[in-house]
């Protein structure tokens, strides 16, 4: 534990609860470093072990100050659901300027990517991050108790790493995906799917940019392409949001929901 440091906050950061920080993670895979943020549940003491959610746009999750578009208030949603009894270890991966890259693993040519970087980003979660995360903090290291969460590119490299790395990620949450992102390839992926491949929260705005309606038509797809794939109410949660838009205000207010479906309830250990 002695790269991680409290993340210090003052009058103008809003994050509750016990935030963690370590400085400039290597990622030998990306070739490129940058800080990881780890919130912990407030009951995170003994010998209990707890589920691990592992978000994207790392710096909008907690703190308003840091945050470029406004932030998700994941510290205090996690906050509140602990009364519920779902607890889990939340790792916020802050982006940078290759996001776009990144955060998708198909090249499109209309945005002059001949090629992406969403494989290695994915590989660099799986192979560097969890290896650390798990080393480092008392986590259910399972596929049933490890996910995987984040919105429009960040709810398509979700999406695509619950399908592509079951046996990593047993849990998902995908807002508002940008599955136009490679041309719709993302639908050529889901044509190969036979079987769920976990649990699945999926949502869309009406009210996503100027083409809402298209943007809807195009998620309600993957919904579509997946329930006839066998995933069903008891795995799979698709909301579409008529007031939704695209921002983080918008994925906030759906957040708690999504979080109650998809986060595994662990017995406390006496």
């Amino acid at each position: 534990m002695a790269h991680w440091h409290d993340y210090k906050h003052g009058r103008q950061h809003s994050v509750v609860g016990n935030l963690l920080i370590r400085r400039d993670v290597h990622s030998p895979e990306l070739n490129n470093a940058r800080d990881i943020l780890v919130w912990l549940p407030y009951s995170y003491d003994g010998e209990r072990r707890y589920p691990v959610l592992y978000m994207h746009d790392g710096y909008n999750l907690f703190d308003a100050f840091t945050s470029f578009s406004g932030e998700w208030g994941v510290d205090e949603t996690m906050t509140a659901l602990a009364e519920e009894g779902l607890e889990a270890i939340v790792v916020g991966i802050p982006n940078n300027e290759h996001r776009l890259q990144e955060y998708s693993p198909f090249p499109d040519p209309r945005f002059k990517m001949k090629s992406s970087a969403g494989e290695a980003y994915l590989r660099f979660i799986t192979e560097t991050l969890k290896p650390m995360i798990d080393s480092d903090f008392k986590t259910q290291p399972e596929p049933w108790a490890t996910g995987i969460a984040g919105s429009s590119m960040g709810g398509l490299i979700s999406l695509y790493g619950l399908l592509t790395a079951p046996h990593v990620f047993g849990y998902c949450a995908a807002f508002s995906p940008s599955f136009w992102f490679g041309q719709g390839a993302l639908y050529e992926t889901l044509s190969h799917l036979t079987r769920p491949t976990g649990r699945l929260y999926l949502d869309v705005g009406a009210r996503e940019g100027r083409h809402g309606r298209n943007y809807m038509k195009g998620v309600r797809r993957i919904a579509e392409m997946l329930r006839e794939r066998g995933y069903n109410d008891a795995n799979f949660r698709y909301v579409e949001d008529e007031q939704g838009e695209h921002n983080e205000a918008s994925w906030a207010r759906r957040l708690p929901a999504a979080l109650r479906f998809i986060l595994p309830r662990v017995p406390q250990q006496a």
